[in-house]
């Protein structure tokens, strides 16, 4: 996610969501998916570490005024330039639209909307109004392929963020 600008030159300070931090020197084309312009594919222009963070820059932003609107976009990778993945790993938007079930009952708790950083483990977003730590004492059993994530909830979650 692009949080900030840096600089005059268009960069931006990016919260990478890999644990692969070293595969951003090697990106060329990403999509950027904002809240006001229209999503947009960008050449990578450079990716360098300042001060313990991540800048990015991208071919054609480059300026503040050109990067401003990008502010929290999310940058997504191309499904070829994906890493393979390790057991246990998930890329965050192969979770979107995952089923998310009661392990004991099998009771449907709604479909993954969403992802956002809280905590030390993130947080998923299911429908419109249940979050749901995204930990492993939590969530299971985690199948991308059948679009399913099985959880065990704790006492009182589900009425937690519930109206």
């Amino acid at each position: 996610m692009l949080t900030r600008v840096w600089g005059i030159r268009g960069e931006f300070v990016a919260i990478p969501f890999s644990d692969h931090q070293e595969r951003f020197q090697r990106l060329g084309r990403v999509y950027l998916f904002g809240n006001s312009p229209a999503p947009g594919q960008y050449d990578v222009e450079s990716v360098r570490n300042a001060s313990g963070a991540m800048l990015f820059k991208f071919h054609g932003i480059d300026s503040i005024t050109d990067a401003d609107p990008w502010r929290g976009a999310e940058v997504r990778i191309p499904r070829e330039e994906r890493l393979d993945l390790d057991p246990g790993e998930f890329y965050l938007s192969d979770l979107a639209g995952c089923e998310v079930v009661e392990r004991g009952t099998g009771l449907s708790l709604g479909v993954v909307t969403g992802f956002s950083e809280g905590g030390a483990s993130g947080v998923l977003a299911v429908g419109a109004d249940l979050l749901i730590p995204f930990v492993r004492s939590i969530c299971v059993v985690i199948d991308v392929g059948a679009k399913r994530i099985e959880v065990e909830l704790p006492e009182g979650l589900k009425d937690l963020n519930r109206s």
